[in-house]
């Protein structure tokens, strides 16, 4: 069986993937980033039987503007698989896509990010989500660990370290040491309740119905953690339902608006920042006063975010240089460097 695994790993190259709730991104061994797309899955219906239509970015193009026979998908539901089969088919194609097409006789060993607060049956899932689409082996790695590994955060040395890495789904708070999480939460919000949010937010506020990726894209082009100065900022020019009148309408709001959506999210994260505080060690604890927090994933680049969090806690905060890739990064460099492999876990 050796000759035959060696011969099916022969010009394989190794995986590190980023399953997010938001995208997925793909670390090859020796290439570093190669693929950065939304975990977004269309499956068209035809007489019955259902087939995958598109996968990223061409099936995110399709949210919300489908008809009765296509379903614009997202497998995963705070930071873990809510739909295997339809994760699968993501994962497979995504292989195919950086291998090409010759990837049928090629195994490649992956390694996988998995939420800190997971359950063992939720780790399986990936792991299985994972071997059934080509790999020949799975390995696993805390979302919190990858993240402070992509920040080039100390996590070998006997020195406490604090990371807040903000996804699409969840929010993970860890404690890092010796290459170790002293202590971890996961909060289950992150983008998607921001974008839910401001979608209440306008409805309870305008009576107007807007879409998901109305939503998202508000949220990234001027979402702020905090009122601004004057209390208004920017201007935002919505579009979307009314939903008194039933026919399409323009309104007018502004970023103390978004600040005032988001008050509800954001606090719940600080809150898990808080929490974590509390419990971790005291030498530790020492450290990350002269080390500060690190903020990572995509919610890092809230307006703001870095500021309003320093003065609840009182602590530096800096984000990662590149927040949205450091995960991925970090799940590459633990794969391919001798000096993380430890912090691997086969599932």
């Amino acid at each position: 069986m050796g000759f035959w695994s060696n011969l099916f790993k022969f010009g394989s190259q190794n995986m590190a993937i980023d399953l997010g709730t938001a995208n997925t991104l793909v670390y090859v061994e020796g290439q570093g980033i190669v693929l950065n797309e939304p975990s977004v899955v269309a499956i068209e219906t035809i007489n019955g039987i259902k087939r995958v239509k598109a996968v990223g970015d061409d099936a995110k193009m399709m949210m919300g503007k489908t008809p009765d026979s296509i379903e614009a998908i997202r497998p995963l539901r705070d930071g873990v698989i809510a739909d295997i089969e339809i994760a699968e088919e993501m994962i497979k194609h995504f292989i195919r896509k950086v291998h090409g097409r010759k990837s049928l006789m090629r195994y490649p060993e992956i390694t996988i990010c998995v939420p800190s607060g997971s359950t063992s049956v939720e780790r399986r899932a990936i792991r299985d989500a994972a071997s059934n689409a080509g790999a020949s082996q799975v390995f696993l790695i805390l979302e919190p660990m990858a993240a402070a590994i992509g920040a080039d955060m100390p996590v070998t040395e006997p020195v406490g370290s604090m990371v807040v890495d903000i996804g699409g789904g969840t929010t993970e708070v860890a404690v890092l040491s010796l290459r170790g999480l002293a202590y971890t939460t996961s909060v289950r919000t992150g983008g998607d309740k921001m974008d839910e949010a401001i979608v209440s937010y306008v409805r309870r506020h305008h009576n107007l119905l807007i879409g998901d990726a109305t939503a998202e894209r508000i949220k990234k082009d001027y979402g702020i953690a905090t009122v601004p100065e004057d209390g208004v900022g920017e201007a935002i020019t919505l579009k979307g339902r009314d939903l008194v009148n039933g026919v399409p309408k323009e309104i007018t709001i502004n970023q103390g608006h978004i600040a005032e959506a988001l008050s509800e999210p954001i606090g719940a994260i600080v809150e898990g920042v808080r929490i974590a505080l509390e419990n971790t060690a005291p030498e530790l604890a020492a450290d990350i006063v002269d080390q500060g927090i690190v903020l990572t994933g995509g919610g890092a680049l809230i307006q703001g975010l870095d500021e309003y969090l320093r003065d609840e806690t009182g602590l530096p905060v800096t984000i990662a240089e590149d927040p949205l890739s450091c995960v991925a990064l970090g799940t590459g460099r633990a794969m391919e460097d001798e000096v993380y492999r430890g912090v691997l876990m086969t599932a």
